[in-house]
This record gives C-alpha cells, structure tokens and sequence, in this order.
C-alpha cells in the first residue's frame, strides 16, 4: 500500500506544473493509504504548520480512538486557546462530539458578544470568536451537548436574534434551541420567525414544533397566541425526544467505485447531558469509521 502511494508521489511531482491534477492524485494517494494513527497525531500537535495541525485534528476527531482522554485535553486546549482559526474550529468540533456537558460553555464563549458591541447577551469570559468558522462550528457543537446553565442558553438564543451574525450560524442556534423546551427559548424562537432570512425562519419553526410539538408554521401570532391559551403546566409536555442532526445522502456509483473506503454517516443521537443519554457513542454500535478518515468523508 505504500508503495502505492510512493508511486503516485512520483507521479505527482512529475506533473508538479498542474495543481490541480496532482491534488486529485494526492487524495486518490491518501485513500489507498490513509495516514496511520501515529502520523495524524503527531500532525495535530505540529506547531509549524497549522495545515497539519487543522488535518490531523480533524483525523482524531473523526476516529474510534478520538474520545480518549489525552486527545479531549488537547481539543479543549485548541478549542481554548489556539489563534489559527481553522484549527479552532475542527478542535471545537472534535470536542462537540468526545467532550462533557461542561465544555458546552467554552463552546458558548465563542458566540458571547465581543467588547465592540453584538446582541448584548450575557457576558461569557472574553467575549466571542470574531471569525465566522469557529462561531459556526461552536453553534453545531451547541446541538450535541446539552447544559441548561442560563449563561448557554441565553448565549445560544442571543446571538441567534443578533442579526449581524452569519444567517448560517443562526440557523444551526435555532436547531440547537430545540433541545430546550422553556420560556425565554420560545419567545426567541418566535421572534426568529420576522428574520429577513426563510432558512432561520424555518429552523425556528421547526425547533417550536419540537419543543412544543405542536406546530403553527411561520405564523408567529399563532404561535404566542397558543402559548398565551395554553397553561404554563402543558406548555411542553408533548415534545419528542430532540436528536442532533448529521449529514447523510444517498450512495451512488462514485461512492462505489472506492469499494474499500464507502462513505458511512453518522446516524443522529441524543446530545450528551440530555436526561438518559449516558455517555452516548457518537457512532452507533460496528459503525465506527477507520481510525483515520479523510477529510472528504468525515461526518457533519
């Protein structure tokens, strides 16, 4: 297998000219010999190349061995602390899916406003990320782990009605508010419904009727006069059990074609701290991917 990819190594530097074509072959190289468990590790904690250190986040945090204890520290450690943005976010996303309950508020310091101004949220340590990516991988992470600290959930419905704040982000906070079934995250939600943007209009309709499990589409005096109707007591006792979303799709024949290597996704699950997760695999049981798999088929 290696010399496999000694030949296409080869290959590649003869046709050095054309980038686009050795990258082709550099990705068809690396999945007939996908890096070993060692080489993505060393390559999370290579400090020279923050290429290789967002890479072999990624690697880790995509593997069966990625929850091991040594691993988590470092993706809260990179998640924390690290200035490149890239690495930040992968580490953040790592950390969603191997991490406790409590790192959802590390996750949440993120999306605090900063000092020049935002939503007036609750202040969370320094104030949020000013870049895009790692605001948006801290609002997926938000979906997989459950903590109804106030300073969490306010974070998380804030920055949602803060209309600077990419549509995308807001859309994956409205998803994530579906697990908290309570008052000020429905107001929220229904004010979510007069946004300009119809994916966050949609997502907030979608994590009412999750939480209420009732559903009034995007009609938000619908929505507040139900809730205005209905006891304090009924309010949320009909909401099905909340599921963070993954990617999936259909196989086709390209996906065949690499017959060793066929895309697995992940299958949706309870978030971590929500009542009876447990601590939850976050591959169902003989799903689990290669202990190293390539960028292009790591799960959402």
């Amino acid at each position: 297998m290696r010399r496999t990819a000694a030949i296409f190594a080869a290959v590649i530097l003869a046709i050095g000219g054309c980038d686009t074509i050795g990258s082709d072959f550099q990705s068809i190289g690396e999945k007939l010999a996908p890096p070993s468990p060692q080489e993505a590790a060393q390559w999370a904690v290579d400090t020279t190349d923050s290429e290789n250190m967002r890479r072999g986040t990624v690697l880790l945090g995509t593997s069966a061995f990625g929850g091991a204890a040594p691993y988590v520290k470092l993706y809260r450690f990179y998640a924390k602390d690290i200035k490149d943005p890239l690495v930040q976010a992968a580490a953040i996303t790592a950390l969603a899916r191997f991490g406790d309950p409590a790192d959802a508020l590390l996750l949440a310091e993120k999306l605090a406003p900063t000092a020049e101004g935002g939503s007036g949220a609750a202040p969370v340590g320094k104030g949020g990320s000013p870049f895009p990516k790692v605001r948006l991988a801290a609002a997926i992470g938000l979906q997989r782990l459950h903590n109804k600290d106030p300073i969490v959930v306010e974070t998380m419905w804030r920055r949602m009605q803060d209309e600077t704040e990419e549509p995308e982000t807001r859309v994956e906070l409205a998803i994530g508010l579906g697990q908290y079934a309570q008052d000020d995250v429905f107001q929220a939600l229904c004010a979510a419904l007069d946004q300009s943007e119809l994916s966050v209009n949609v997502a907030a309709r979608d994590s009412l009727t999750q939480i209420t499990g009732v559903d009034f589409g995007l009609d938000k005096i619908r929505w507040l006069g139900w809730y205005a109707m209905t006891p304090e007591s009924k309010r949320f006792t009909a909401q099905p059990p909340y599921l963070f979303p993954t990617f999936q799709r259909h196989l086709v024949f390209w996906d065949y074609i690499v017959f060793w290597d066929i895309p697995r996704w992940e299958s949706p699950a309870l978030p971590r701290g929500l009542a009876d997760a447990g601590a939850r695999s976050t591959y169902p049981t003989g799903t689990a991917p290669p202990a190293a798999v390539p960028d292009a088929t790591a799960p959402r």
